[in-house]
């Protein structure tokens, strides 16, 4: 081993030993050796990084090649996130808000059929309530978000809604998000997409690992039904890189092309950073009205971004992700760990089912017909009933004053969110509603949720349980 070799293996083993000393607080709970939780002191959070030496040393030793952008630790990267989603190919960067811009973004080219492009003035159906980051790229490029209502129970998309939202000639694209980790009806959305020739762009950002099955055929991650997929792993998701994301294309391989030209700046050339020629014509182009055989890697076909990630990311990516059953497996006994602590409460709580579930009992879900949904949880939902001698934000309060994190669901109804209520102020046709949003308004006044990320030890589940029980005793002594 020459010494340059020696020196890396001797930094990697100290990083791990450093990160075994310095990071015992942030490993999975079934791997926790600390005993430090103190009720009510200790702040329990809803939701936070989740690791162990390996991703430590994965940082450090990309490091050391110092290579930066994005290079070989970001294409094993997108080929594993691929391969374990089950899509064609996954196009990293660096938020999951970008990643929902691009993949909207990519559905404007002029390099589409005329009849598909989404140009200014075409509408998009997305839902009410939700992140802004799933509706903003509609607008953003100058298309009209047209919204429906969301079904109280699962949190998503009322999908009988969505023949009302329809305007032939001018409706484009389906975009909307997996609420909570749970899938949106899939079935539905995606045949009405296909009788009328719609993109769908599925934000799977709080989904990563959740499945969905159709009627005869076997479970498939979300993230494989639409166009395009998105992926945010910022801190509170399934895997984290501390900032990034993805767009995952999942069958037609030319809206990859779309989608990396977005990312990178908007030009034509498809060449991966550091190399030149891949098409082997790099001055055999005329395009718009440049000159023949004017350089490739600087001909812009698109107004584009500059969007990529570090490889350092991709490099901790890679470590998170050989962990993500075990990251989802947890989520879900966590979920359910609350689920039947809670179930006393029924009387004052109302909790979210998964797509398709007609009940919820300590022997599991009922459901409606066939299809079947498995989510991967981001959170657990709770909406305070209207009867209840208590509000949400009493509860939530509480909450907070126990040091217990939770959080509303997002932007709540996003129409009454201060830069919504400008745009039409502004522009009262930059976006459409059909019929009433009475549930996005209710889940804005009734409901928050809290944590089920896999960091939660067993001791701070109990509190949480406890703290929430002993809260509706006393408000209904």
């Amino acid at each position: 081993m020459d010494k340059a070799a020696s020196l890396r293996a001797q930094i990697a083993a100290l990083t791990r030993e450093y990160a075994t000393l310095k990071h015992g607080a942030s490993l999975p709970a079934d791997r926790r050796t600390d005993a430090l939780f103190e009720p009510g002191v200790t702040t329990i959070p809803y939701a936070g990084r989740v690791f162990d030496a390996d991703e430590v040393e994965a940082a450090v030793t990309s490091s050391l090649d110092f290579w930066l952008t994005l290079g070989s630790e970001g294409d094993g990267f997108e080929r594993e996130l691929a391969e374990f989603i089950g899509v064609k190919r996954s196009i990293l960067v660096n938020s999951g808000s970008s990643a929902n811009l691009v993949a909207l973004s990519a559905l404007t080219s002029a390099k589409l059929p005329a009849e598909r492009r989404i140009k200014p003035g075409d509408e998009v159906i997305t839902v009410a309530a939700g992140f802004p980051t799933t509706v903003a790229p509609i607008i953003q490029n100058g298309a009209v978000p047209v919204f429906i209502d969301v079904d109280m129970q699962t949190l998503n998309a009322k999908v009988d809604r969505l023949q009302d939202a329809f305007v032939p000639g001018k409706t484009k694209a389906v975009m909307m998000a997996h609420t909570l980790g749970n899938p949106f009806d899939l079935g539905a959305v995606r045949d009405f997409c296909q009788q009328n020739a719609l993109w769908l762009i599925e934000d799977n950002c709080d989904a990563l690992g959740s499945t969905y099955t159709l009627p005869r055929e076997t479970p498939r991650l979300t993230g494989t039904f639409g166009d395009l997929s998105t992926q945010s792993f910022y801190p509170p998701h399934h895997l984290t890189l501390g900032e990034g994301g993805a767009i995952n294309v999942t069958r037609d391989m030319k809206l990859k092309v779309l989608v990396e030209s977005f990312r990178d700046w908007g030009r034509d050339c498809w060449c991966a950073s550091g190399l030149d020629d891949t098409c082997h014509k790099r001055f055999g182009w005329q395009l718009g009205e440049l000159p023949q055989g004017y350089d490739h890697k600087y001909i812009y076909s698109h107004l584009g971004y500059n969007l990529k990630p570090l490889d350092i990311q991709a490099a901790i990516g890679r470590a998170q992700l050989r962990k993500l059953d075990s990251f989802g497996a947890a989520r879900r006994a966590n979920w359910l760990t609350l689920r039947t602590a809670l179930a006393p409460l029924e009387e004052f709580f109302d909790f979210q089912l998964p797509t398709h579930a007609a009940a919820w009992s300590p022997a599991g879900f009922t459901w409606k017909g066939e299809s079947r949904t498995d989510p991967s949880w981001f959170g657990f939902m709770i909406r305070v009933r209207p009867d209840a001698p208590f509000t949400r934000t009493d509860l939530a309060r509480h909450l907070d004053t126990k040091r217990i994190g939770n959080r509303m669901l997002f932007g709540g109804n996003l129409l009454r969110q201060p830069a919504f209520v400008q745009l039409r102020k502004d522009n009262p046709n930059a976006l459409r509603i059909v019929g009433d949003l009475s549930v996005a308004d209710d889940i804005m006044a009734r409901t928050f949720f809290l944590g089920v990320y896999p960091g939660l030890t067993s001791p701070m589940l109990h509190y949480i349980i406890e703290t929430i029980t002993a809260f509706v005793a006393a408000k209904t002594a």
